[in-house]
């Protein structure tokens, strides 16, 4: 199997990933509860921008097909995109969109530093070792609003125990390893997900228990996309994520 064979579309998952939860952070400008905080999502959604656009430029040199990261980001249909259901879910409420934010930067922070410590790829492990840094940001911030509003007002602890009970079952899916990734494993390429699993769950038991939350009991994990079954709301995010380039082809700023 050709390296490309290999990298590729296990490079793809993990730049969809940062991309279209890049784009919902970028949803709450104009609409966060403070400025600061507003600010906050800002910066925290180019820093998820950044690492798709590094990746996907990678992954454009290593397929040797002329694709750049214009035509990655904007320029696939909706069952080429291999993010995991997680972080394509909508915003919903403040609590929402940060226990989303815990989820995937809990993951994420041991992701990155494994590749950045031992990935064969020089490249990737430029990428991964600034990431890691903005992640363990991401990590910090999603996970002292997660405290403050589990244990805080009555209507803020509800809150954020519904958006627990809501997007915990789609956590699991972080872990999978696709066809792609168990290739890239193999090679060296990318470190085994399942084998960081336990600083995950320590994070999340840490932080809920703080927060006075309840890790909940999943039976079924939600999972699909890194086979390109995605949601609903998804073709919604792409309609708008992808209008400038569907609308006015080949457009540069």
């Amino acid at each position: 199997m050709a390296a490309a064979d290999v990298t590729v579309p296990a490079l793809i998952e993990i730049a969809d990933d940062c991309l279209i939860l890049g784009h919902r952070l970028s949803e709450w400008c104009g609409h966060a509860p403070t400025l600061e905080e507003e600010l906050a999502l800002a910066n925290m959604g180019l820093d998820l921008l950044g690492q798709a656009r590094a990746l996907y430029a990678h992954i454009g040199e290593i397929e040797g097909k002329g694709r750049s990261e214009d035509d990655f980001a904007f320029l696939r249909r909706e069952r080429d995109y291999r993010n995991c259901l997680l972080v394509e879910r909508t915003n919903g409420d403040f609590a929402a969109t940060m226990a989303r934010q815990l989820y995937f930067s809990a993951s994420m922070t041991p992701f990155w530093k494994a590749i950045s410590a031992s990935s064969n790829d020089e490249a990737l492990r430029g990428i991964a070792a600034k990431a890691e840094k903005e992640m363990a940001y991401h990590l910090r911030h999603s996970g002292e609003w997660v405290i403050r509003l589990g244990d805080g007002t009555e209507q803020s602890a509800a809150r954020m125990a519904a958006a627990v009970d809501e997007l915990h079952r789609y956590t699991g899916e972080l872990f999978m390893v696709s066809t792609a990734r168990l290739a890239a494993i193999d090679t060296g390429l990318l470190p085994d997900p399942e084998a960081l699993r336990a600083q995950f769950d320590q994070t999340i038991d840490i932080v809920f228990a703080t927060a006075k939350l309840s890790v909940p009991e999943i039976r079924t994990w939600q999972k699909g996309g890194r086979d390109g079954l995605h949601g609903e709301d998804m073709g919604h995010l792409l309609a708008e994520l992808q209008f400038m380039q569907r609308a006015y082809p080949g457009q540069t700023w």
